[in-house]
């Protein structure tokens, strides 16, 4: 799973394809699929296949072709659902999408949580989804994204063991990160040869000085006066 925000659009390939640890080397240990989402201008265009990345021409077209500045990426290893492309991650539903990683086991107190109308957009049979869900609900409720994630994660951690809950949910100008159960590392990078961008992964994609976040913690990645940059929330 990898997250990015960009000063200006970058190509994917160095992320995606080419690092040591990126999506297409992990695949072959991910291999129920795979999805990119980009947002370009005021809409998301998200790319998704049910094949390994490793062996799909589409996922090679796609980060050989692709420029973004806000990116959410995800190769899956099924543990709930079929292999099929509506239970492939990143989930769109209208202007978020979202990706996940872990198992969630507290299934009822998510379908518990979640209103009728964000019930009625799942379309697939995974945990993620239901998830996706669950704090839309609660961004909605607030009537502000930010307010919104941080009331759903804060129930979350209410309930106790819920399972594995990472996760990457953004609407096209930030990225909320939440690391629960599985890892999540952050990289900012800067300098005249590159341009400034802060990424977020599951992996350490390259031998740079990643730094993991903690545990049970909420983070934002997003531009502040042209500038990249990650901010804690919890």
């Amino acid at each position: 799973m990898v997250g990015l925000v960009a000063a200006s659009p970058v190509g994917l390939r160095g992320y995606l394809r080419d690092a040591p640890r990126s999506l297409w080397a992990l695949s072959k240990e991910h291999p129920d699929g795979w999805g990119v989402a980009v947002h370009e201008h005021t809409d998301w265009v998200v790319h998704r296949n049910t094949s390994c990345a490793q062996l799909c021409t589409e996922f090679e077209a796609v980060t050989r072709d692709t420029q973004a500045r806000v990116l959410v990426a995800h190769i899956r290893q099924k543990t709930v659902g079929e292999t099929s492309l509506r239970n492939t991650h990143p989930f769109r539903s209208g202007a978020y999408v979202f990706a996940h990683n872990g198992t969630v086991t507290a299934i009822p107190a998510l379908t518990a949580g979640t209103s009728p109308a964000r019930a009625s957009t799942i379309t697939g049979d995974t945990d993620s989804e239901r998830l996706f869900a669950f704090l839309a609900t609660h961004v909605d409720s607030a009537g502000d994204l930010e307010a919104g994630l941080l009331a759903g994660v804060r129930a979350l951690h209410a309930l106790g063991d819920v399972g594995s809950i990472t996760f990457l949910f953004s609407s096209g100008d930030r990225i909320y990160a939440h690391r629960l159960g599985r890892t999540l590392h952050l990289l900012a990078r800067s300098g005249a040869a590159r341009t400034p961008a802060v990424a977020i992964a599951s992996e350490q994609l390259t031998d740079e000085p990643w730094s993991e976040l903690p545990e049970r913690s909420l983070t934002v990645l997003e531009t502040v006066d042209g500038a990249p940059s990650a901010r804690r929330l919890l």
